[in-house]
């Protein structure tokens, strides 16, 4: 009977609410909207590049490096900002980091030129550096372990439905009101966010017992990178992101040369890949949820096996004619292969001290920045240029397949614990 009732607690535990339900969502839903708001600030300036190079007559090396400046400084910067909010508070660290990009982004509107602009939004990817990290490490604290995967999923879903919400919205307003205005508006609904969330979103009393803690830097270190598990999760985060770099990137053209379509219906049609994109992220996290049932194992397992099945699925669709079944499977592949990300963060979170969460989900996004987003469109272009765009996107599937490698990896090495 005693070993029943302390079964029972354990289940209790996993899936009870650490605080109010209501409350929960609450956050939930604040951290969501800063996100959109992150990657709206981040995406917008790909709506008004016709209108700055008309006005400023700018090269596309210049307006390209305003796309660049922004992921360079999120990927130097996530890693120290995080941990500067593990230890001094995440709800304080989001609350300094939504409004610096927020009124960067505002400031990008009353920019008169290409040099004021370019500082205006390294500020911008000086303010998102740490906010991933820090808004999934408090997500994390305040749902049940039953749902992480599901949670973060959603919550890295935003960056997707951001980015191509920054396009289309700033593409209107641009078009109606004129550029300037499509980057102060998005800048204003960043501001407004991040002036509400504090008074919303508090610590958790056990949140300011690990700040307290002030655990050292060679301490985190070690919890950080001790666990061959965790590390394996940063590789596997890594090389699974070389999908969703590549192909988002390469998509357009791919649609344009092989199935005849005009740029205007290239990009819908990429929007709408961007689209299976994201619910991959908030549907995979919560299957694998549902599959797992609190074994971090078979969480990671499932990871494999969604990868494995959107490696077969793009191999076949790069096989086919161009025609409604190949991009069916290639809505298919990119659903599939997006399931990672709330997993991989659930699984981390339960392994690596709380105290340092903000800084372990840091390093997931500085390992997709450096392993699977920035050397992803790079490879497939190269490829491309020595053979044809076709054929370089064979690429992917054989990534997917290392990926799904990686994360067995994973598994055997997961401690046999259950969350």
């Amino acid at each position: 009977m005693a070993v029943i009732a302390a079964s029972n607690q354990t289940i209790n535990k996993s899936e009870a609410y650490p605080v109010k339900r209501g409350y929960a969502w609450v956050v939930f839903a604040l951290i969501f909207g800063l996100m959109l708001s992150d990657y709206l600030s981040r995406q917008v300036i790909n709506a008004v590049f016709p209108f700055l190079k008309v006005d400023w007559q700018l090269s596309d090396a210049q307006l390209g490096s305003l796309v660049s400046v922004v992921a360079l400084t999120v990927g130097f910067l996530c890693v120290p900002f995080a941990m500067l909010a593990d230890r001094y508070g995440r709800v304080k660290g989001i609350t300094v980091m939504a409004m610096v990009w927020a009124l960067a982004t505002i400031a990008c509107g009353y920019s008169g030129n290409f040099l004021a602009l370019f500082i205006a939004r390294t500020f911008v990817g000086l303010g998102e550096a740490g906010y991933g990290s820090a808004g999934a490490a408090i997500l994390v604290r305040v749902f049940p372990v039953r749902l992480h995967s599901t949670i973060t999923g959603s919550f890295l879903a935003a960056a997707i439905f951001g980015s191509m919400a920054g396009i289309v919205i700033g593409g209107v307003i641009a078009q109606s009101l004129g550029w300037h205005m499509a980057f102060i508006i998005i800048g204003l609904f960043g501001v407004a966010l991040a002036a509400v969330f504090p008074f919303i979103v508090k610590e958790t009393a056990k949140v300011k017992t690990d700040v307290a803690e002030k655990i050292s830097i060679k301490s985190s270190l070690r919890d950080l990178f001790s666990k061959r598990v965790v590390v394996l999760c940063y590789l596997g985060a890594g090389t699974a992101s070389f999908l969703t770099g590549s192909l988002l990137t390469w998509i357009p053209s791919y649609l344009n040369r092989y199935f005849g379509m005009d740029p205007a219906q290239a990009a819908k049609m990429a929007g709408v890949m961007i689209l299976f994109s994201g619910m991959g992220m908030v549907f995979g996290g919560a299957v694998v949820d549902k599959i797992s049932r609190g074994d971090g194992r078979k969480r990671l397992l499932s990871v494999m096996g969604f990868s494995i099945l959107a490696a077969a699925t793009l191999l076949i669709a790069f096989s086919l004619p161009h025609n409604q079944m190949h991009l069916a499977l290639m809505a298919i592949g990119m659903t599939l292969g997006s399931a990672y990300s709330g997993p991989t963060i659930a699984v981390i979170a339960r392994i690596v001290s709380p105290s340092i969460h903000a800084t372990a989900f840091a390093l997931v996004t500085l390992s997709m920045s450096l392993l699977g987003m920035a050397p992803g469109p790079f490879v497939i272009g190269w490829l491309a240029d020595r053979s044809s765009l076709s054929n370089a996107l064979y690429a992917v599937p054989v990534m997917c397949l290392a990926t799904s490698a990686i994360y067995f990896m994973a598994a055997r090495a997961h401690p046999r614990i259950s969350d």
